[in-house]
């Protein structure tokens, strides 16, 4: 096994080789940029430790982990336009440094990109591959509609919002690991094990990330501290401050979101305040923990060496302690 370093090194590496721009230059070279913004790495990392965690080299998974990486730059791209957000890992999004028919059309090129990189695999791979691939992107598909949606509800719970971040973010994390145990011969038990521990992290991880859009360095995120709040997005924190307010601060919180116009500045210190001051920043962390344990129980149940389990674990509890 490998670091997580290594594994990241490894990809951005072979990123990096396939880094072409053709003809027509204008539709390749945002699909260039986008691609070495830099970022995680985090769902092709796993396709490539996935597929040595069941006994298969890596680099037979490189091309599954290219596949996931494009597809989720391509969400990106198009996510950006749909948010108008101007930056994305601290650079002009691509609608603002080009303009918005050339982010959806390099983000449509890069989703057919995407299938194209399964075409190297044998047939029982490649359908296998494809058929979980076309599950996963649809449900991205979805989980973008609902958090469209929940912009102009006033009526969204809970529940609803964590499915919406599981088919959004973390059916792309919980399908990557799927895809290196596809690759490395993994029996459909192991399978479907490793997809529910990639589906919990996935849940924790977007759950970070909603916290860190709020309570994060400016410095040091790369986006705009408190998008989400601009946006008016329905988040965890959001729902929970409801759930927890007292009638008065509810009130003011419900007001924040619906009032327009408003100073941004003046709304995120408004709402951050009230995300503290009712708990709800207090108990997303603890949600947060409780879907990486969720994800740590699931890994206990798998017939690993300690040593994998280790290199999982840590890569778990990075992820959910960083502040970026």
């Amino acid at each position: 096994m490998y670091t997580i370093e290594e594994y990241r090194n490894t990809f951005i590496s072979h990123l990096a080789s396939k880094s072409t721009i053709t003809e027509p230059t204008n539709l390749y070279t945002p699909i260039d940029y986008i691609l070495n913004l830099g970022g995680k790495r985090l769902r092709p990392v796993l396709v490539l430790l996935t597929a040595e965690l069941f006994g298969t080299d890596h680099r037979k998974a490189i091309d599954a982990a290219m596949a996931i990486e494009v597809f989720h730059n391509f969400s990106l791209v198009h996510d950006d336009i749909m948010d108008a957000a101007p930056k994305r890992r601290g650079k002009a999004t691509v609608h603002e440094k080009w303009d918005v028919n050339t982010g959806i059309l390099s983000g449509d090129a890069m989703l057919i990109m995407a299938y194209q990189y399964f075409e190297g695999y044998d047939a029982p791979t490649f359908k296998n591959l494809v058929a979980l691939f076309s599950k996963t992107a649809l449900e991205v598909c979805e989980g973008q509609q609902y958090d469209v949606d929940f912009e102009t509800r006033t009526d969204v719970q809970i529940p609803e919002y964590l499915k919406m971040i599981e088919y959004k973010t973390a059916v792309l994390v919980a399908a990557a690991m799927q895809m290196g145990a596809i690759i490395a011969g993994a029996s459909k038990q192991e399978q479907d094990a490793i997809y529910a521990f990639g589906l919990n992290l996935g849940i924790a991880f977007q759950l970070q990330d909603d916290y860190l859009d709020v309570f994060s360095d400016p410095k040091n995120f790369g986006k705009q501290i408190g998008g989400d709040i601009i946006a008016n997005k329905k988040t965890y924190l959001y729902l929970t401050a409801l759930e927890q307010s007292d009638d008065l601060t509810k009130q003011k919180l419900l007001d924040a979101y619906n009032m327009q116009p408003m100073n941004n500045d003046d709304k995120i210190a408004q709402i951050t305040a009230i995300f503290s001051s009712s708990g709800a920043a207090a108990t997303s962390k603890a949600t947060i923990n409780t879907y990486t344990k969720k994800a740590f129980a699931i890994l206990d149940t798998m017939n690993f060496a300690t040593d994998k389990k280790t290199v999982l674990q840590k890569f778990g509890e990075d992820l959910m302690s960083r502040s970026v």
